[in-house]
């Protein structure tokens, strides 16, 4: 029996994004068939208002890998890896295993979050439609580390997703800002990790007319939209 390898990939094009994530299947399963490659055009991209700013093409592309170079190997994680890499690398590890996802988990860390990029054969399942499975495993995975080494949270990726996410992010704000300054009221966001809050803020920041401020408490932390006083 033959194992499915899918990626995703986005770029300004569709053309661009087809091409990324060739190279990314490429990397995974070295001597691939590019011809045997399917592609699904998920979004074609959408440039802003006036030129300014843009949503990504965004591409799935799967293959049937049965041969070649092994896709991914486990790697034994670095000696030196903190106590806070290492027990993300292991939430995360454990949480896709249990829903039934291989993938191999990198992590590296960052002044304001840890990231863990997971690659493989299954990333299609693990972003999920909309992404719901995927910022489900990284809101189980922050809600453990606020109880057991609160203060640093954890991003999970995989196919660049969170790249989409920030540019859905900045689109979000935006059109926030323009509910509240028409309802001339508050607009709550929906919870967020501190990450994406912060994404959320600076989007806003240099906006007229409006403010941005963070209520609640982790892991439901959300983002309030309002008019300046």
């Amino acid at each position: 029996m033959t194992d499915e390898l899918t990626v995703e990939a986005t770029g300004e094009t569709v053309g661009e994004a087809k091409w990324a994530a060739l190279r990314e299947l490429e990397r995974l399963n070295p001597g691939l068939d590019k011809s045997a490659v399917r592609f699904q055009v998920v979004s074609e991209g959408e440039r802003g208002l006036l030129g300014v700013g843009y949503t990504p093409a965004r591409v799935v592309a799967s293959v049937e890998a049965d041969g070649g170079a092994p896709l991914e190997e486990e790697t034994e994680p670095p000696s030196d890896e903190s106590e806070l890499a290492a027990l993300v690398r292991e939430l995360v590890t454990r949480i896709t295993s249990g829903i039934g996802i291989q993938c191999r988990v990198d992590v590296h860390e960052r002044q304001d979050a840890v990231v863990a990029t997971c690659s493989g054969r299954d990333l299609g399942l693990l972003i999920g439609r909309h992404g719901q499975t995927i910022d489900a495993v990284q809101y189980l995975v922050n809600a453990i580390l606020a109880r057991r080494l609160p203060g640093t949270p954890a991003i999970v990726d995989a196919a660049g997703y969170r790249a989409r996410r920030e540019a859905s992010l900045s689109a979000m704000a935006r059109r926030a800002a323009e509910e509240a300054l028409s309802r001339d009221d508050r607009v709550s966001l929906e919870p967020m990790t501190a990450v994406e809050r912060k994404i959320i803020h600076l989007e806003l920041k240099d906006m007229d007319g409006v403010e941005t401020t963070s209520e609640g408490t982790e892991p439901n932390r959300f983002v309030v939209v309002f008019p300046a006083p």
